[in-house]
């Protein structure tokens, strides 16, 4: 009963409060690269301890309510648009 325990916390990754960038992308659901850019661009609530990316999960959560509010109030998209502008503050 207990080996079914610990191999089905193998399938749901641990989550955090402070992840790093592997983590935090996987937890968003893209790529570190582009996680990488957007903590380096401002885009997205990280900061650096040493020279790693920090993130914190509460941070994450708030930014994404924030910005799914602010696209549920957009009616019209620039297709040209190819990336993120807002920045995370």
């Amino acid at each position: 009963m207990r080996n079914a325990a610990v191999r089905s916390n193998l399938l749901v990754p641990e989550v955090r409060e402070v992840m790093d960038i592997r983590q935090a992308s996987d937890y968003l659901g893209i790529s570190p690269d582009t996680l990488y850019k957007y903590a380096s661009e401002g885009f997205v609530p990280a900061f650096k301890l040493g020279n790693r990316w920090r993130f914190k999960r509460s941070r994450m959560d708030e930014w994404m309510d924030r910005q799914s509010d602010i696209q549920g109030g957009v009616t019209e998209i620039d297709p040209r648009q190819k990336k993120p502008v807002r920045s995370a503050l």
